[in-house]
């Protein structure tokens, strides 16, 4: 059974992550040291770890940092909290960009395009929260509790005699 100890988890834990790859890794660490340190337990970590990092990943990749008007250097933020009744909230923040965050529907070939419909599988519930000054902000929340499935089974959608060799048509 997975149990939250909501009180030994910080009110909140947020930090700046600069904007491209090389800080999800940190971010990732730091979530997961944080939240195994503080009782949470290990599938919901590696839930909210995946989760943060198809977050930041997308906010790299389609968002602006924060404060700025370009893509390039600056930061993205990101923050987890776990409430009293047990949901851990993820959110990251970016400076806006030129597409809203929603879920694709990508081939079976593609090389992208999952990463929301992962969220979607695992999270309990998520959105996007807009600001006055233009920041986009997605958050997912999770609920600490026992999983009834394994990862793959989770986020797999019907299969609906889907054959191995139907991934392929597409590449004639």
């Amino acid at each position: 059974m997975a149990l939250v100890v909501a009180q030994e988890v910080p009110t909140s834990s947020s930090m700046a992550v600069p904007h491209g790859p090389a800080g999800v890794g940190k971010a990732r660490h730091r979530m997961r040291e944080q939240l195994l340190g503080s009782g949470v337990s290990e599938p919901v970590v590696d839930d909210a770890v995946l989760i943060l990092s198809e977050l930041l990943s997308n906010a790299c990749r389609h968002g602006r940092p924060l404060g700025r008007s370009d893509i390039g250097d600056g930061d993205i933020r990101a923050a987890w909290r776990v409430d009293k009744a047990g949901r851990l909230t993820v959110e990251v923040t970016d400076g806006g960009g030129p597409t809203r965050p929603v879920p694709a529907t990508p081939s079976v070939t593609a090389r992208g395009g999952r990463g929301l419909n992962i969220i979607s599988a695992l999270a309990q519930d998520w959105g996007v929260r807009d600001s006055a000054s233009g920041e986009v902000t997605v958050w997912v929340i999770l609920i600490a509790g026992p999983r009834r499935d394994d990862f793959a089974t989770r986020v797999a959608g019907p299969a609906a005699g889907l054959e191995f060799a139907d991934a392929f048509d597409d590449m004639d």
